[in-house]
Formats: C-alpha cells, structure tokens, sequence
C-alpha cells in the first residue's frame, strides 16, 4: 500500500473514533495527527505551536485532550514540566521510552524480541499474583540523558 494510502486509512480510523463519541474530525486535530505522524516521535506543545502557528496553544491543548480520551494520543512524560505526545501505540508500533528527568528528552527505543518475552514473561508473574490480567504494557525508564549526565 502507498504512504497516501496508508494516511487515507489512519484518518479513516481518527475520523470513525471521535465519530464513536460524537466528536468531529476537525482540521485542528487532522493538521496534528498529521503532524505526530510527519515527525515520528514525541513533541511538546511548544513542538506543536512552533510547527503549527495558526493553531491557537488553547485549541492545541483540546484537541490533545480530546484524541487521548478515544486512545487515538498518547502522553509521554518524565514530569509534568516535559509533556509530550505521540500517536497511541496501536496506530504505530510498540516500543518503549528513556525519559530525561532534567531535560525532559524523550528517546524512542524498539526492543529486541528477546527483551520483549522477559518483560511480558515478568510482567504476567506480578499480575498473577494479585489476579489481574495483562492485556499490553508500556515502559518508560527515567534518568538523564548523555547530554545531561
């Protein structure tokens, strides 16, 4: 499938979600899912400000807000100082995060599958013993990035 076919169908999906809770599609959130995905990786507000200047902070806030409640964004922070946000895992491809607590850089790193059957294998354990039942997981590892150590 082409790149434009592949958009088509993620703003098909965005599009058939905020219908799901009676919201709309607006060129606000459009220009910001296109945005998350043009970049490919997490952005702060400012990110989304500086490479959207007609859209209102204000407007960019809603509309964060309104595509994290139908699991459409996700937030990504060491602390609240350094919010990001990111297309929800399930529009992407699972991976996990190295938080900079100082800086707030946000590292995107894909593990190995081996990693993967460890951190699935342990997180089964500790759900089993308090009953609860795992469907995905998400790790974020704070610390300092090389920059800040």
């Amino acid at each position: 499938m082409s790149a434009d076919g592949m958009a088509d169908d993620l703003h098909d999906l965005v599009e058939a979600r905020l219908r799901r809770v009676d919201q709309r599609y607006t060129p606000g959130r459009r220009a910001i899912i296109d945005l998350l995905v043009s970049v490919g990786h997490p952005v702060s507000i400012g990110d989304i400000a500086g490479r959207l200047p007609r859209l209102p902070r204000s407007s960019a806030y809603r509309h964060l807000v309104d595509l994290q409640v139908v699991g459409l964004v996700r937030r990504v922070a060491a602390n609240d100082e350094f919010a990001r946000f990111e297309l929800a895992e399930d529009l992407t491809e699972h991976h996990h995060h190295l938080l900079c607590v100082d800086c707030g850089k946000v590292i995107d790193v894909t593990p190995t599958a081996a990693f993967e059957r460890s951190v699935t294998k342990a997180v089964d354990q500790l759900a089993e013993t308090e009953g609860f039942q795992p469907h995905s997981h998400r790790l974020d590892v704070l610390g300092l990035c090389a920059s800040c150590r």
